[in-house]
């Protein structure tokens, strides 16, 4: 009993140390991005940063894929957050999550994101949002047929981030699929 109780931590002390890492997050994300724009030039420098989101992306849905289908079950929406790798915490990324229903779609809402609130402090939105692009890859590298778009974003000056699962159609499976500039899928 007394072991467990060590091992156990403060939820706010949790938090804190999400936050922490979320933040240090941001800024790495913001630092490599800013750097490969100013060596590169805004062309270059955001084409491969697009490269490097998709295979950041991929790899936690693959991750996840295999995780899920070693559970015996299919990928889908609904099993997506099955996969114990990559979950998102609960606490310290953000103030709270919603679900809530849109036009009969289903969504979730994000509020309070820790990354976005760094890229505000430093006025940098805007290659900031470029991070937040990893959800469309992350479902695509799950299962092709799916993408997680971005309904609303802080960074885009939205008061929370929005998303939905949808179905991608075969000209953004295969832009994605050839490396070629995919961001427009996020529409």
């Amino acid at each position: 009993m007394r072991e467990e109780k060590e091992k156990m931590i403060p939820l706010e002390e949790a938090k804190h140390a999400v936050a922490s890492a979320s933040r240090r997050i941001a800024l790495l994300h913001l630092s490599y991005a800013k750097t490969l724009i100013e060596e590169l030039g805004e062309e270059k420098g955001l084409e491969l940063i697009a490269k490097a989101i998709r295979d950041y992306g991929i790899r936690i849905g693959e991750k996840t894929r295999k995780e899920v289908l070693n559970q015996g079950l299919e990928p889908t929406p609904e099993n997506f957050n099955v996969g114990e790798s990559y979950k998102l915490p609960m606490f310290g990324m953000h103030d709270r999550i919603e679900t809530v229903k849109v036009d009969n779609e289903q969504r979730i809402r994000t509020y309070g994101c820790v990354l976005a609130k760094v890229w505000q402090e430093y006025g940098e939105e805007k290659i900031g949002r470029l991070y937040c692009y990893m959800d469309i890859a992350k479902y695509m590298g799950y299962n092709p047929k799916y993408k997680q778009i971005h309904t609303k974003t802080i960074p885009d000056g939205d008061a929370y981030c929005e998303l939905a699962v949808r179905l991608t159609t075969e000209k953004e499976r295969e832009s994605f699929l050839v490396k070629k500039y995919w961001f427009y899928i996020d529409k």
